[in-house]
């Protein structure tokens, strides 16, 4: 009996902020353990996620989906929109039970684009001229030193069409909305929280506050305790953020990793 009163005692509502771009690697992992840790403790009951983002790289993206989803298939998982929940900021949300969106937020950009710099043109003033070996004929199909062929041009749209349809399936089963319905509203266009709801992209318009209080309607809880989670960072991790040497190279570093591919997102 005493157990099961601390028990009682001790549930709570998680809160965790999703802000920002979605796409670095160890950043996404940290949140993803973050939210597996959510899933696996007991004592949560519930969890709120505070987004506002853009969207950002279709694996990340698709990954927190499902990281969210895995969530609320146990417990009640809301989605708060504060700012904007766009693109892959919105897939992200469509894992969870419910959307609750700020009324003077942006809710939707449902679509994907695929982003290439190109350099040719910069590089034939400059007197540069990449010379590349390869094996496989499209193996540097998404180089920027060259312009893209035509049969290039045709499988990178390939390409974003396949993750554009993913993406409608997706919306349309988490909104329970036909997938011509969902293909009308993902333009890419955004929409206020207003239009959003209208359009069923959401389903409550409030603030956290109203998140948390349907989380603990939800769940049942007699007491509205909330925990806020963030992602774990290493010490390694926090060196590097005092380091301002070290920040510089991994500002070089991803510099160089978009340069030297096309890169295809939800945003």
């Amino acid at each position: 009996m005493l157990d099961r009163l601390l028990n009682i005692n001790h549930e709570r509502i998680a809160v965790a902020e999703l802000f920002g771009a979605i796409g670095s690697a160890s950043k996404t992992a940290e949140y993803i353990r973050m939210l597996r840790g959510v899933e696996e403790n007991n004592r949560i009951r519930a969890l709120v996620v505070d987004i506002d983002s853009p969207g950002g790289a279709v694996g990340a993206s698709e990954n927190l989906y499902r990281a969210i989803g895995r969530i609320a298939a146990k417990k009640p998982a809301i989605a708060f929109v504060s700012g904007l929940g766009a693109s892959g900021g919105y897939m992200a949300a469509c894992g969870a039970t419910k959307i609750v969106a700020l009324p003077s937020a942006i809710v939707g950009s449902i679509g994907v684009i695929s982003l290439r710099p190109t350099l040719y043109d910069l590089l034939e003033k400059l007197g540069v001229r990449m010379d590349v070996t390869k094996a496989g004929r499209l193996k540097d199909m998404s180089y920027p030193f060259r312009e893209p062929t035509p049969e290039e041009r045709e499988k990178d749209q390939a390409l974003v069409n396949s993750f554009y349809e993913r993406f409608v399936a997706m919306v349309a089963e988490a909104r329970k909305l036909p997938p011509e319905r969902v293909r009308e509203l993902a333009t890419g266009e955004i929409f206020t929280a207003e239009q959003a709801k209208e359009h069923g992209l959401v389903d409550d318009l409030g603030d956290l506050d109203d998140a948390i209080d349907t989380a603990k309607s939800m769940a049942k809880l007699a007491e509205r305790k909330v925990t806020y989670v963030r992602p774990h960072r290493g010490l390694r991790d926090r060196l590097l953020a005092n380091s301002a040497s070290s920040f510089g190279e991994m500002v070089v570093s991803a510099i160089e990793g978009r340069l030297r591919e096309g890169r295809i997102e939800y945003r």
